[in-house]
């Protein structure tokens, strides 16, 4: 019995929920890649653990780490700079918040599309939600539409695609398609200001742990005040 060759694909994979359940439809039906970018942020080793903790889990080999200094060296954004508090969930105001980090995913999709290029991948797959999430403009639908534009243009053959499967879900939809899936949830890391238990206040974790609640299933994570 012969079995069709799978396609190639790279996942952008933070070591958040969102790019881990990305990560495990990227594997199920495709030959995968997962590229890490560490940027400077708060919880920049606890990601990176995170990260090849879901690699292991599923079975991506294919791996690539990279550093961007850039970011960090821009700043403007409570991850990245030390003088700017990562703010409690409830003290957002109206706006972007302070934890965007100014045009963050087009630094990612260009090394995910230049990497995809190397290994004549057809998709470049990325966790970006819009709906129940922070607000951040580069998680629109709008946006990857353009990027696929500049794409096409920049690149050899234009015919790598950037594939967003979550940007319509909520939060609590993406952890039963993780469930589904049997994504590794357990290894993901989401906390903004943390890296050895999750603050459970920050905009990420609040999101999470609602989701988690919604979705009726708990949340592996160990958060501040549990119990060990």
């Amino acid at each position: 019995m012969s079995y069709a060759k799978k396609s190639r694909a790279v996942v952008l994979l933070s070591g958040g929920m969102d790019s881990c359940v990305c990560a495990a439809l990227a594997a199920r039906d495709h030959s995968t890649a997962a590229v890490h970018v560490s940027y400077g942020q708060r919880t920049e080793a606890r990601e990176r653990k995170a990260f090849t903790g879901i690699c292991d889990r599923l079975e991506i080999k294919d791996r690539l780490m990279v550093r961007n200094d850039a970011l960090a060296a821009i700043g403007g954004s409570a991850l990245t700079d030390e003088t700017i508090a990562v703010p409690e969930s409830h003290a957002l105001g109206e706006g972007i918040p302070v934890t965007y980090v100014p045009f963050r995913n087009a630094h990612f999709l260009s090394v995910a599309v230049s990497w995809a290029e190397v290994l004549d991948a057809e998709k470049v797959y990325i966790g970006a939600v819009e709906a129940d999430s922070s607000g951040y403009p580069d998680c629109r639908p709008e946006y990857y539409q353009a990027f696929n534009a500049v794409i096409k243009t920049g690149t050899k053959d234009g015919r790598i695609e950037i594939v967003t499967p979550l940007i319509a879900l909520r939060k609590s939809e993406i952890i039963k398609v993780g469930l589904e899936l049997g994504a590794p949830l357990d290894l993901t890391w989401s906390c903004y200001s943390r890296e050895d238990r999750a603050c459970g206040v920050c905009d990420s974790c609040v999101l999470r742990l609602r989701a988690f609640r919604q979705a009726g299933a708990a949340d592996p994570l160990p958060y501040v005040g549990m119990a060990p």
